[in-house]
């Protein structure tokens, strides 16, 4: 599968697993995740949750062939299904990242407990290049985390940071040589397997519900700026660049 799991010691690990397309997601890998994290909620086994990409890539962000194909419609949608579960993951999630994470596989980190970068990773944000806006909370999550004008520098002009950069905007703990990133996390999560589960997602909760309904509401206002921002002549210019691989002409844009 394009997310591949497993369950042991108390750990579920979810792993994108399409490293011929840079684990670039699609509509069904959403889905997949979204199930997964439900399926964590509800079995007392699983005390923590460890998110992983591959030595190569954590993950190149959406699949634009598959995102045009199949755009979000709706909060059924399985993107918003995605978006949804792992803004309210109730139990601790960590997360290594090795190599590129872009888009939301940047935004998805800024809802894990605990972040573990390669020194190699690189992160990128690249909605405004592509005619479109932040997701997954990330335009209300990311200046809360680094401060408005570092998480403009990185939301304005989308270009790629590095995991020092990342680190110093706070939403990545620590950065580690590339080949001990994953043990590392493993390590982490298998500590908040072995501490009171009550206790920790008392912990997270009392954290994280006073942002929650911001959290949500941003969310609907990204999705809605989203999807209309989707059929914009900007956004259609992008594609079309990126499909065509040259460089895009925004100048006759407003």
């Amino acid at each position: 599968m394009a997310i591949a799991t497993s369950h042991e010691a108390g750990v579920l690990t979810i792993e994108f697993n399409r490293p011929d397309k840079k684990n670039a997601i699609t509509t069904q890998m959403y889905g997949q995740f979204a199930d997964a994290l439900i399926a964590a909620r509800n079995d007392t086994s699983v005390r923590s949750i460890l998110i992983l990409g591959k030595p190569e890539v954590f993950t190149a962000g959406n699949d634009l062939q598959d995102f045009m194909n199949n755009p979000p419609h709706g909060t059924n949608s399985p993107v918003f299904r995605f978006l949804h579960e792992i803004s309210h993951v109730d139990k601790p999630m960590v997360a290594a990242v090795r190599g590129a994470a872009i888009g939301v596989g940047t935004t998805l980190l800024l809802h894990c407990d605990l972040v573990y970068a390669a020194s190699d990773a690189r992160f990128s944000l690249p909605f405004t290049q592509l005619g479109l806006v932040p997701e997954a909370g990330s335009s209300l999550l990311l200046p809360a985390i680094a401060g408005y004008q570092r998480a403009a520098e990185q939301m304005l002009l989308g270009e790629p940071f590095s995991a020092e950069q990342a680190l110093q905007l706070g939403f990545v703990c620590a950065v580690l040589p590339a080949d001990q990133v994953v043990a590392h996390a493993r390590r982490q999560a298998e500590k908040l397997v072995a501490l009171p589960a009550g206790a920790l997602r008392a912990t997270k909760r009392l954290m994280k519900e006073g942002q929650l309904a911001s959290i949500e509401a941003r969310m609907r206002e990204e999705g809605e700026e989203f999807r209309s921002r989707l059929s914009s002549p900007e956004a259609k210019e992008a594609f079309s660049a990126f499909f065509e691989r040259r460089r895009p002409d925004f100048s006759r844009f407003d």
